[in-house]
């Protein structure tokens, strides 16, 4: 759609993409006439002026491939004299490293090994992160491969990228509706009896720092914000969480390597159950502070080795889930470098059987 269209003032039928066959009306909006005010969309939906195969449209309707979209004449000038955004800057070095991260990739996703310290989205002070740099993979047009879902900052592992809108909003209903299969290792602090089992626990944003009750809010106790804590049925912000494990190897009473498989995905729920069964995950610093009453701090057969990097010692390892255009994704991650020295270290053998497999599904 043209600016000049738009002045001469003629009612537009636009037909929805296959690229555009999932998103939002206002987001369409936004790609398909960029200088158009959110004010004015909203206006133009609310008098019913925009319709979708001529029903009436709502700013948040989803769009289906082969949609009649009724567009009336817009009023665009306002918001067209507003400075441009400034484009980023494609950079050829990100580019070559989405390539070194690509373990599978197909016309329709990129899977990558995300490396240990590298964010995945931007935050307060972060600049250089994934999202960023699949900005190198930009068409002519702008559009660029997506994030499907997220990992921490300090995890390492599988992280699906699709290369479209389409394919984005395809695989995010598979994660939403869980029909994929996630298999996270990670290295914990003393070994978990029983040696398999099921976290079931309602998890709220806000713990208390240094607080090792992980309750509501008690007085004069600072609150994290980003961190997750242990809340109850009912409670505002709680969210109901639910993780397998298994223990493939141990070194009694030090250490374990554990096969996680989380059914829900809140956030930090792996390294919050692990602390909360009393098994942080090594290297947490956001969750692995041992009680006072730990006999773990003062008992030296029970202190971890000094060769151990105190790095998160969690990977996602391996992702399972339908190929939205048929068969089976099914990738799998190596050991990240401080993983793997502590593999070896206390010789732990990746070919072992994982029991995690076991573990339903929900």
């Amino acid at each position: 759609m043209s600016d000049e269209s738009n002045k001469q003032g003629g009612v537009q039928t636009l037909i929805v993409t296959a690229d555009e066959d999932g998103m939002r009306l206002d987001r369409w909006f936004k790609r398909r006439v960029p200088a158009l005010s959110l004010g004015h969309l909203n206006k133009i939906c609310r008098t019913g002026q925009v319709r979708i195969d001529g029903a009436r449209a709502q700013t948040s309707s989803r769009l289906a491939e082969g949609n009649a979209v009724r567009v009336p004449p817009l009023k665009i000038e306002e918001a067209v004299a507003k400075p441009a955004v400034k484009r980023a800057v494609v950079s050829d070095a990100d580019a070559r490293s989405i390539r070194q991260m690509t373990i599978f990739e197909d016309k329709h996703v990129i899977v990558l090994n995300k490396p240990y310290g590298l964010a995945v989205q931007g935050g307060s002070g972060t600049k250089h992160h994934i999202d960023g740099m699949l900005m190198s993979m930009a068409d002519e047009k702008g559009d660029r491969p997506l994030l499907v879902h997220r990992l921490d900052r300090d995890t390492s592992g599988v992280l699906l990228i699709a290369r479209t809108r389409k394919m984005a909003s395809d695989l995010g209903e598979l994660f939403r509706s869980r029909q994929t299969k996630k298999i996270y290792w990670s290295v914990v602090e003393g070994v978990p009896k029983p040696h398999q089992g099921r976290i079931s626990l309602f998890l709220a944003k806000g713990a208390g720092m240094g607080d090792d009750r992980r309750g509501p809010k008690q007085p004069g106790v600072r609150r994290d914000p980003e961190k997750m804590r242990i809340a109850k049925h009912g409670e505002e912000d709680a969210q109901h969480s639910v993780t397998f494990y298994a223990t493939v190897d141990k070194v009694s009473p030090r250490l374990a390597w554990l096969s996680m498989k989380p059914i829900t995905g809140r956030t930090h729920q792996l390294r919050a159950h692990a602390e909360a069964i009393g098994h942080p995950i090594i290297g947490d610093p956001k969750y692995g502070t041992r009680p006072e009453n730990d006999p773990r701090r003062s008992d030296p057969l029970r202190a971890i080795p000094s060769q151990v990097e105190q790095k998160l010692h969690l990977l996602a390892r391996r992702l399972i889930l339908p190929h939205p255009k048929g068969g089976t994704i099914d990738v799998t991650a190596p050991l990240p470098p401080h993983m793997q020295t502590t593999f070896d270290l206390l010789g732990f053998d990746i070919s072992s059987y994982d029991p995690i497999m076991d573990a339903p599904d929900e």
